[in-house]
């Protein structure tokens, strides 16, 4: 990456009216069958071109041929039942009606390599793919057949390995793992997390990237927040191990957050993407706000490294409201660029 500063988002966009209901997660489908493909794939062509006119500098697809960041991914695989339902808790804070693994979990073809195939005809600029991490996957299922969680995120890991090699020969040039449940399973996190996401990029040439947040969208999430106190500083665990790991590029939250920034020392030496635009509210950043984000992190990551993003995915917002954020990242990096040597 030669650009000083490049700009991405996280994740998730806004979806079209004409596609689901706005403003709303994990909203249905308003087409079908053909109609409803051929949606998805104007949906993402359009969100690839509404960050090329904000200006930003890696283009990803929004999410917008996904209608749940795990789900989604999960539904193209055998062995799990979406039939059977069984209600567990997830992320050790809400309960969920989830599908149940019944078999052996496998994928017969690759699940977005097409779409990323699509997306990179569309864009100039290097392009970012996200995908669910093995942790966060066994987290949204209930396993009957497994009856483990470590043998069952391994099997993850390594489904989305071969996932991973499609979207990189797909033109794929980052490819991230979304990985929330790291900032509450710690035990887990330290005896085969972060091994299991690094089996998960394993023998690839492009970057890679890992996000890790606390969660938005539902109440369940902004709840408990709230009883995290004055500092948040469950990066702790995960910063170390991450450091020490074979990912390239670690994301994380941080403008109106209560995450120390002086945390992002603990990973020296890795690109760092920080989240300077809040997907939590409708109020538009200004591009001195984000250079002031930006800036209070430069003590603690070399500019080089320092990739501005969104502190997760903007699909509960309005379209015009997440255009004017990604608006004003892309300023905002511009004005940091201007001012640094």
């Amino acid at each position: 990456m030669n650009t000083l500063l490049p700009t991405s988002i996280v994740g998730s966009l806004p979806k079209p009216s004409w596609l689901s209901e706005p403003e709303k997660l994990w909203s249905p489908w308003k087409l079908r069958d053909d109609e409803l493909r051929e949606g998805k794939l104007d949906a993402q062509t359009l969100a690839a071109h509404e960050q090329r006119r904000a200006g930003l500098d890696i283009i990803s697809d929004g999410e917008q041929t996904r209608q749940h960041f795990v789900t989604t991914f999960i539904e193209h695989l055998s062995g799990v039942d979406f039939d059977r339902r069984e209600t567990v808790r997830i992320r050790d804070r809400y309960d969920a009606s989830v599908p149940t693994v019944v078999g052996a979990v496998s994928r017969e073809k690759s699940v977005f390599a097409a779409d990323a195939t699509r997306l990179r005809a569309a864009a100039d600029q290097p392009i970012k793919w996200a995908l669910p991490g093995p942790m966060t996957m066994i987290d949204t299922l209930y396993d009957d057949h497994y009856k483990s969680r470590e043998k069952l995120a391994w099997e993850f890991a390594t489904i989305l390995n071969q996932e991973a090699k499609d979207l990189e020969a797909a033109g794929v040039d980052i490819i991230q793992i979304d990985e929330p449940a790291f900032n509450v399973f710690f035990d887990e996190l330290k005896d085969w997390g972060v091994a299991a996401l690094e089996r998960a990029t394993e023998g690839l040439s492009c970057e890679t990237a890992v996000h890790i947040c606390y969660g938005y969208g539902i109440k369940a999430n902004t709840d408990w927040k709230v009883t995290l106190g004055a500092e948040w500083r469950q990066y702790e665990e995960s910063f170390p191990l991450l450091q020490q790991s074979s990912i390239d590029i670690v994301s994380l939250e941080s403008h109106n957050s209560r995450v120390p920034v002086d945390l992002i020392e603990l990973l020296r030496g890795k690109k760092v993407m920080l989240g300077a635009i809040d997907v939590a509210s409708d109020t538009v950043e200004t591009p001195e706000e984000v250079v002031a984000t930006l800036r209070r992190a430069l003590p603690f990551v070399d500019a080089d490294k320092l990739y501005p993003s969104t502190n997760c995915g903007m699909a509960p917002l309005g379209r015009r409201v997440a255009q004017d954020k990604m608006v004003a990242l892309a300023a905002g990096a511009e004005l940091l660029r201007r001012e640094l040597p």
